[in-house]
């Protein structure tokens, strides 16, 4: 869903950071040979996941629902210089092309992959984080949550993307749609917990920022 026209949309591209040769390759493999490739990232917001990171300067990032890997190597521009990345997906057949770019990128080494359920393998993590993006499955977003928190850094920032979910946080709820409650669910709990500060921000399908306090 577009909240703003498609023509606004490349204007705000055009007009933003270039999009780094590695990433406009994986780009055009992603919409060459992966189901749904609307799920990737893409320039504009992998231009902001890579700002955001570069002035949180983390040390440790953790991502969930690694895809084919843009928005991984888009955080990883703003590591510190011994910093990691562990980034989770359930999908094993995506581990392929995700290898192939993170080994040919300035970040080979620093990025850990891990293959399958993110809340059986967030509390085998024995890190501290500064930086999270949370873009898997909608219908776990609270348990993350509730996870993840207290595995943050004082000043660490939480990404949550997807939270306007193409508009239908506003609707009816649909008798089959399991997502949509969710979303609306942790919404409230991102603006109201004490443990926060939040703002949600109108890029692409939405994409939540909190401040852990």
């Amino acid at each position: 869903m577009h909240f703003i026209s498609e023509e606004l949309e490349n204007y705000v591209a055009l007009h933003s950071e270039n999009e780094p040769e590695i990433l406009q390759r994986l780009n055009k493999e992603t919409h060459q040979k992966i189901l749904q490739p609307r799920m990737l990232s893409g320039h504009f917001q992998g231009r902001v996941l890579s700002m955001l990171s570069k002035i949180i300067n983390p040390r440790h990032i953790l991502e969930l629902g690694t895809y084919t890997g843009y928005a991984t190597l888009c955080l990883a521009e703003g590591l510190q210089a011994d910093g990691t990345i562990d980034t989770i997906d359930i999908n094993e057949e995506l581990e392929e092309i995700q290898e192939k770019y993170f080994n040919s990128s300035d970040y080979k080494g620093r990025i850990f992959q891990h293959i399958g359920d993110a809340i059986e393998i967030i509390p085998t993590l024995n890190k501290k984080f500064d930086l999270v993006f949370i873009d898997a499955d909608k219908e776990n977003y609270i348990n993350y949550w509730n996870l993840i928190v207290p595995m943050m850094n004082k000043g660490g920032i939480i990404l949550s993307d997807n939270v306007l979910w193409s508009g239908k946080v506003l609707e009816e709820v649909k008798k089959n749609d399991k997502s949509t409650p969710i979303l609306l669910e942790y919404n409230r709990i991102t603006k109201e917990d004490p443990r926060v500060e939040t703002v949600l921000l109108p890029i692409r399908d939405g994409l939540t920022v909190s401040r852990v306090l």
